[in-house]
């Protein structure tokens, strides 16, 4: 869907896009992350032909035709005397949509979870409401290619938790998606893909699950009931994991590339030292983790 080599912008002398390559295939959710100011916001505006880029190429589609692209910019504009309906009817006027308005209005404002509140005015709307009509608008035409730029940003939990459910429902419909956000959460519950910038370039892109265990490796948590300090200690010693203890919620954490080889010792050595696990999980790194090895 998207296919990006070597994109360059600077501003006033300043390089924000250093050489960036990027692939996002048809039906990914593509978790875009970084740093603030990294360059997300340029490379999303360079690909919608908002901006100009320096040097560099962008291909979108198989060049058999020509894709469209709906984008939901970071803080979208809405005109505070229009009704939910009467805005998307009126970025329909405006892309010139050449469907059945009305019925595609009631579609996305079903999609976007606004039915209800199509008739008010947005000026009462909040900013998670806001959003959603944001995307109601950028889903309008059933683009290509969807492009949304921190959908979540300032959201309270509720908020956040329905435009991420939207996007759900997008992925399930077969959309490609560009998600950025520093909500790193967010992008594991969503995204199959992730490229992560760091230094104006992709440092690392790829599948999500593959990514999590190239740089995290299995984790193995585990909590033991009425703990001493023996056993602690013990456990914090063993030279075949990587160990930490959480203080706060009594769980241990092993990182290992060999979940099999280290739960068998793992056992032993809880029943050499007398301890009654209570819980034993084994999973995979965080995207939290892998960020920070990732950007430093």
């Amino acid at each position: 869907m998207v296919k990006i080599r070597n994109l360059k912008k600077s501003y006033k002398g300043f390089p924000v896009l250093r050489g960036l390559n990027m692939d996002i295939n048809d039906g990914d959710v593509y978790g875009f992350l970084g740093r603030n100011g990294c360059g997300k916001t340029t490379t999303m505006n360079i690909i919608c032909g908002v901006i100009p880029k320096d040097e560099g190429e962008i291909q979108l589609g198989d060049g058999s035709k020509r894709i469209t692209i709906g984008y939901l910019p970071e803080s979208p504009s809405i005109f505070p005397y229009m009704t939910a309906r009467e805005y998307i009817e009126y970025i329909a006027a405006c892309s010139d949509y050449n469907g059945d308005i009305k019925k595609r209005t009631d579609e996305v404002l079903e999609i976007v979870g606004l039915r209800e509140a199509a008739d008010r005015r947005t000026k009462g709307f909040s900013r998670g409401m806001t959003q959603r009509l944001g995307m109601g608008a950028a889903i309008l035409k059933d683009p290509d290619l969807l492009m949304f730029d921190e959908p979540t940003s300032a959201l309270d939990p509720q908020g956040r938790s329905e435009v991420i459910g939207i996007i759900e429902r997008l992925k399930k419909l077969g959309c490609t998606i560009v998600l950025s956000t520093h909500i790193l959460s967010d992008v594991e519950r969503v995204a199959n893909r992730i490229g992560i910038v760091n230094g104006g370039m992709i440092a690392e892109e790829g599948d999500m699950s593959t990514i999590l265990r190239k740089y995290g490796g299995d984790v193995i948590s585990m909590s033991v009931r009425n703990l001493t300090q023996e056993q602690k200690i013990a456990l914090l010693k063993i030279d075949f994991a990587r160990a930490e203890f959480n203080n706060d919620t009594g769980v241990f954490r092993f990182g290992t590339d060999n979940a099999d080889e280290t739960s068998k010792r793992l056992i032993k050595l809880a029943a050499d030292n007398n301890m009654v696990i209570e819980d034993y999980k084994i999973g995979t790194a965080t995207l939290e983790e892998v960020f920070r090895k990732v950007v430093g």
